[in-house]
């Protein structure tokens, strides 16, 4: 790392939106991003929001050439439940990179989002940096696409978005079926995504597609998963999306 540059550790969802700001981030001199912090949910081994397999996202991080730390908590757990957890990993990132205070989100519009994340940042004495932050979603997402990034629709509110979007590629053929009103990055929580592709990783991943079921009677979730990983998906209903 350069004398100059600052320790980063980035927030990684296993998405679209953590994978371009790693990729926005390493295009920095005054940054170094040393690591990367996700939130498993520990009944189910999956990003907590998501649902990307714990494996999928440790693959991710091996393509991105970086380590990943692991923050665990309880499926229902409170936001008491996730501050400990979250606070619990940082000071163990603080004890592996001495020097590193700044943690990085890939937050694009959402104020209140930000502002909470500062908050629980400062508290906590640490510094967060939002590199994304403000950007046009239509033209990030098809600067994201053009640039190569390749990733699917792994989670999709049916409040928001029809089932039948879930496992759907993220490319230009999506943006032009998103129907009005809904965000081309999915930045009100329409979608959800798993990326398997693109210029902040060495090599792509080569996922498959498994089930989608759908849970909480609200969310479809679509199983991308290693060629070598089980296929069932228990305790939830399948959706038929074709």
């Amino acid at each position: 790392m350069a004398a100059t540059a600052t320790p980063v550790l980035l927030a990684w969802s296993g998405g679209k939106d953590a994978a371009w700001a790693l990729h926005a981030l390493r295009q920095r001199a005054d940054v170094e991003v040393v690591a990367l912090l996700t939130t498993v949910t520990a009944e189910y081994g999956r990003s907590s929001m998501q649902g990307v397999r714990r494996e999928v996202l440790h693959a991710q991080a091996r393509a991105a050439g970086l380590p990943l730390l692991e923050a665990e908590i309880r499926a229902g757990g409170d936001n008491d439940a996730y501050d400990a957890a979250m606070a619990a990993a940082l000071a163990e990132a603080a004890r592996r990179w001495p020097g590193l205070r700044t943690v990085a989100f890939g937050d694009l519009l959402l104020e209140d989002i930000r502002a909470w994340r500062e908050q629980r940042c400062t508290a906590a004495g640490w510094r967060l940096l939002t590199p994304l932050f403000g950007r046009d979603t239509a033209l990030l997402a098809r600067g994201m696409i053009a640039s190569g990034l390749r990733a699917g629709l792994c989670c999709v509110d049916t409040t928001q978005l029809p089932a039948a979007f879930a496992g759907r590629d993220f490319d230009e053929g999506l943006l032009a079926d998103l129907p009005a009103g809904v965000d081309p990055c999915g930045e009100n929580g329409e979608f959800h995504t798993c990326v398997w592709d693109g210029p902040m990783f060495a090599a792509p991943l080569h996922l498959r597609r498994g089930d989608t079921v759908l849970r909480d009677g609200r969310f479809a979730y679509t199983d991308f998963m290693l060629p070598a990983s089980p296929h069932p998906v228990v305790g939830a209903t399948s959706v038929a999306t074709g």
